[in-house]
């Protein structure tokens, strides 16, 4: 998957001749699944039409502040346009655009986008031979540099004029791989193996019955996928869930019980750099499985249960440089037995959340957490979407291997 995926992209065209090129390099980025949004300078609709951009695209194609065609015409709102993307990425750029871009300029909608974004900035040259080597726009280019704004570096070959150098805006296929690797290297988890257990533990009674629990998995599945997308090498142990990952690049292992689980986690334990273990796993299983469906017959039936291994506690013990977090879903002093449940298994982290509060607990989309951490700091967040709660965890995880 790519790391565009999901991504929106503000693609500013200008007047050059490479403008032709935008529309193989729209098509690219929707493939890459991002969502494009094209802003072009008034003289680049000579080139390209905004007809075919915004077929490719499937989002308006914008070049002035209003329609000045519609009698109805409503503002273009620049801001609310830089604001919106992730990223904007300017291609062709040319000298004329990228000078204006360095002084401030701001004549046109491209420019008044590029001066309220923020957002990174790629801006790909095409221009002559000549007018790449001049010194007025070496001068530009380091102008840019110092603002933070991205070069992708034109190549050398045969320019409109006829002559060959450097100087030929990238190719649409370099432009969409230098972003992918340019954001990947940046990924604040790139390097980092998170292990994610997810989802219940079913502890076998007999072939048909089980002894489980409401989770759906969803907290962790959410984790999983977020810290792929934050560059990490993702293991994820799962049981019986059927929520399904977004990111492809999770490498998911599926278990059944607790026992599996536990043989899993401590499998790849040792490799990993972080452990978030959320899955909710059974205490107690059956001391003896039948291996026929047991019939139902007159008075009760009384199964003897023995205490599950404790994943988290074993892997507390032997836990070395990894960063190790913990969940606790407690109904009762809930602040109290996490801080006891943290000290006891040697955890970094405790993520603590109450069966009382409104919007917690099992198979929502939402959770409602309270971080409690090492050093007795209690962090407590409002009702959130798992997804956000997802990200609250890692990037609090990401501040501490940067503390």
């Amino acid at each position: 998957m790519s790391v565009l995926s999901g991504k929106k992209i503000v693609l500013g065209i200008t007047a050059g001749i490479a403008a032709y090129k935008t529309t193989f390099l729209v098509r690219l980025f929707v493939k890459a699944g991002a969502e494009v949004k094209v802003v072009m300078t008034p003289s680049a609709k000579e080139f390209v039409t905004p007809l075919t951009l915004s077929t490719l695209s499937k989002n308006e194609v914008h070049s002035s502040f209003t329609n000045e065609d519609d009698e109805n015409a409503q503002w273009n709102n620049h801001v609310a346009l830089a604001l919106w993307a992730d990223f904007f990425i300017i291609a062709p750029a040319t000298a004329n655009t990228l000078s204006k871009m360095a002084h401030g300029t701001c004549d046109n909608l491209l420019l008044a986008v590029y001066l309220s974004a923020k957002c990174p900035v790629y801006y790909a040259p095409a221009m002559d031979l000549d007018m790449y080597q001049h010194p007025s726009t070496k001068e530009t280019f380091e102008k840019l540099t110092s603002f933070g704004n991205i070069q992708i570096p034109a190549t050398h070959g045969e320019l409109a004029s006829g002559l060959v150098g450097q100087g030929r805006m990238a190719e649409p296929e370099d432009i969409v791989a230098f972003i992918e690797k340019d954001i990947a290297e940046k990924l604040p988890l790139r390097g980092k193996k998170v292990l994610i257990t997810a989802g219940p533990t079913y502890e076998a009674i007999d072939p048909v019955r089980f002894i489980g629990n409401h989770s759906s998995g969803k907290m962790g599945y959410a984790i999983a996928d977020e810290a792929a997308n934050l560059g990490a090498e993702v293991i994820l142990v799962s049981g019986p869930s059927s929520v399904l990952l977004k990111n492809p690049t999770v490498h998911k292992i599926s278990v059944t019980s607790a026992q599996e689980m536990y043989v899993s986690v401590h499998e790849h334990f040792s490799q990993c750099d972080v452990a978030i273990l959320s899955a909710a796993v059974a205490d107690y299983r059956p001391v003896s499985v039948a291996s026929e469906k047991i019939k139902k017959k007159e008075g009760n039936l009384t199964l003897q249960l023995e205490k599950t291994q404790d994943i988290l506690a074993s892997i507390g013990k032997i836990k070395e440089k990894q960063f190790l977090v913990g969940f606790a879903l407690e109904t009762q002093n809930e602040l109290e037995n996490a801080k006891i449940k943290l000290e006891k298994k040697n955890l970094d982290l405790i993520v603590l959340n109450s069966l009382r509060d409104k919007g917690a607990g099992f198979k929502g989309e939402t959770n409602k957490v309270t971080f409690v951490a090492k050093d007795n700091k209690v962090v407590p967040f409002s009702v959130k979407p798992k997804t956000e709660v997802a990200k609250d965890i890692l990037q609090y995880i990401i501040a501490q291997f940067h503390a």
